[in-house]
């Protein structure tokens, strides 16, 4: 009996431990579904520029009117296109991570937008030569939504955003959040997870758009989201690095507009 009972024991805990190795930890590249108990609304297309306006303006009402461009909104959204980075920060790995997210009370309204990028060891770049300086094959795989920049994260395909009140320095929250990404090849390559604090809301995926563009914006009506996380792809650009739809190995995923209500202060 006590054999049996040993063997009952050691079968139960095995169970258990591929219970728990079953569930993914969130990390880049991992797309576990959305939580079931979020309330979270989905809008999400993919195709050419003309293909995805319908569900983009679907989410720019449901963020909110109008296009604050100063400090001290309540209501209304914000959107970065990347297009009125200066020349000095273009085509260069030297993005500020804080760009949109200044407190300086001398900085332009422009850059008063409560967008930061965690710096999580490499670097952003602002490019208006669809990445063709990195590897001239790119010129023919990216396209950019807004005209004429795009942008990535350098050194790796996960990158990170948090919030502040529009010019200053305070915590801040969004309702929703979302990005146009360029050339999405692999259905389970591209990805956005949403987190109120350290609570994950879930991680939601790009539609397939080779060479095309794709859609993903999540609104969330009973919660505030206080980061995301973005996964681009899964791979990194670099010279000689093929896409997929080039014969390569990885699907390399650029950005474009990013969209998102007026950040409001955390209590």
């Amino acid at each position: 009996m006590k054999k049996v009972l040993n063997k009952m024991t050691v079968a139960a805990a095995v169970t258990l431990f591929a219970i728990g190795c079953s569930k993914d930890d969130n990390g880049y590249g991992n797309t576990p579904t959305p939580l079931p108990t979020v309330n979270a609304v989905v809008v999400s297309a993919s195709g050419d520029s003309t293909g995805i306006v319908a569900k983009l303006n679907e989410f720019r009402v449901l963020s909110g009117d109008p296009i604050n461009t100063a400090p001290g909104a309540v209501l209304g959204r914000r959107e970065v296109n990347w297009d009125g980075v200066p020349a000095s920060l273009t085509n260069n790995n030297n993005f500020p991570f804080d760009f949109f997210g200044s407190a300086d009370p001398a900085a332009a309204n422009g850059r008063k937008r409560g967008l930061i990028y965690t710096n999580t060891g490499t670097s952003f770049r602002v490019d208006s030569t669809d990445f063709s300086e990195i590897d001239a094959a790119y010129s023919s795989q990216f396209e950019a939504f807004s005209r004429k920049r795009l942008f990535a994260y350098m050194g790796d395909n996960g990158s990170e955003v948090t919030f502040k009140v529009a010019g200053t320095n305070t915590n801040a929250f969004v309702k929703g959040f979302g990005v146009i990404f360029s050339d999405v090849d692999d259905a389970n390559s591209t990805s956005i997870e949403y987190f109120a604090g350290t609570k994950s809301l879930g991680v939601y995926k790009a539609k397939t758009a080779p060479q095309g563009f794709s859609f993903l914006g999540i609104s969330f009506p009973d919660e505030k989201v206080t980061r995301v996380k973005i996964t681009s792809g899964n791979g990194v650009l670099g010279t000689g690095i093929k896409d997929i739809s080039d014969g390569g190995a990885k699907d390399l995923v650029v950005m474009d507009d990013f969209i998102y209500d007026e950040p409001k202060q955390s209590n």
